[in-house]
């Protein structure tokens, strides 16, 4: 069986814009054919990209200030055109993830944002969870592997449920405004402040 790596995972999700999970199953299912894996996705009315030759290069940045004034969000977003960036719904998109951010605390944007160094100290930290409850080597390692799924759920933004609506992720949102626009938008950086906090 071929191994998928994330590179190959990545690489698939920049040229689509599909999920990351969605990328991994279709590459997983066409034996790491990067070409099966597109038809795939593309069978499924998964491929949403019609602009995969462009870069993104217009966008929009938000600000949210929550109404106690203690907590603070810049998020940039971005997409292909001027003309998608002052849309109703790519607005609207980018006021609910700055509000989002605010609320829920991501630490990334997605899991492939996570340092390596960050990465390996957590799998540490589950992995001496799971050997101080006695469980054996095999199983520790599968602890570790979904305890890290986890983390990427609480860490990651687009792995995060919607404040607003907890049945979708912040990914499957983007997902719906690429399908809508057809144009390559990507949530590229954020930064959050909150009175007290160090920076």
């Amino acid at each position: 069986m071929t191994t998928i790596t994330s590179e190959d995972v990545k690489k698939l999700r920049d040229e689509t814009g599909v999920g990351i999970m969605d990328c991994k199953r279709a590459l997983t299912k066409a034996n790491g054919d990067m070409e099966a894996a597109k038809k795939i996705l593309r069978e499924e009315g998964r491929e949403l990209l019609a602009h995969k030759g462009r870069e993104a290069n217009e966008g929009r940045i938000e600000a949210y200030v929550h109404h106690s004034g203690k907590v603070g969000v810049l998020v940039e977003v971005v997409s292909n055109t001027d003309f998608t960036a002052n849309s109703a719904d790519f607005r609207e998109f980018v006021r609910d993830v700055a509000m989002h951010i605010a609320a829920a605390n991501p630490r990334y944007v997605a899991p492939e944002d996570v340092p390596e160094s960050d990465l390996e100290a957590e799998r540490e930290i589950y992995r001496k969870q799971a050997e101080k409850e006695g469980k054996p080597a095999p199983v520790v390692e599968k602890i570790v592997a979904g305890r890290i799924k986890k983390f990427y759920t609480e860490a990651c933004l687009m792995k995060q449920p919607f404040v607003k609506d907890p049945a979708r992720t912040i990914e499957d949102l983007l997902a719906e405004l690429r399908q809508k626009t057809g144009e390559n938008i990507s949530v590229k950086r954020f930064a959050r402040f909150e009175i007290g906090e160090d920076t």
